[in-house]
């Protein structure tokens, strides 16, 4: 759902900026600002100056991550398994290590179906499939730094472990 905002009145007033500007820059030079209400470049001026502004700190705001800290659960396995697979837990401990070693990441799957991809706290950044090696196809428990954006979840790990196996 979407949230629709009426725009005529700053579309009325962005089309009166754009007739005062044409009319002005039909008119001679010496007369720009001595007509009636003062100087129409100035008002366009500023009125562009905070439409400006305005468009900057949402895009900006917009752009920002959202972090936190946080416990993960899961299992490791390679992205493209988590992804194309539709798998709930890694095939084998082997099948992870050989994807990983080929290039493919190694992400956390959480039981609620998340991904969490793992990222390096530091710039410039490093991959993170060495740390995550030794626990490829593993039932993990990893807390970090939880980061959302655009449909996407990271986590920076601080501390990984391997969950203790289920006894039967």
């Amino acid at each position: 759902m979407f949230l629709v905002l009426p725009l005529k009145p700053a579309a009325t007033r962005v089309a009166r900026n754009w007739v005062v500007l044409r009319r002005v820059l039909k008119t001679p030079r010496e007369n720009h600002c001595t007509a009636k209400g003062g100087c129409p470049l100035k008002t366009l001026s500023l009125t562009a100056r905070f439409s400006f502004l305005l468009l900057l700190i949402s895009v900006g705001l917009a752009g920002v991550a959202i972090s936190a800290p946080v416990t993960v659960k899961g299992y490791v396995l390679d992205s493209a398994c988590a992804f194309t697979k539709g798998l709930s837990k890694p095939i084998s401990s082997e099948c992870a290590t050989s994807c990983a070693n080929a290039g493919s990441q190694l992400v956390i799957l959480a039981e609620d179906g998340t991904i969490y991809w793992p990222i390096a706290g530091t710039t410039p950044s490093s991959g993170q499939n060495p740390r995550l090696l030794p626990f490829a196809g593993q039932k993990v428990t990893a807390s970090g730094t939880l980061y959302k954006r655009g449909g996407s979840t990271a986590i920076v790990i601080d501390k990984i472990e391997a969950q203790a196996a289920a006894t039967k």
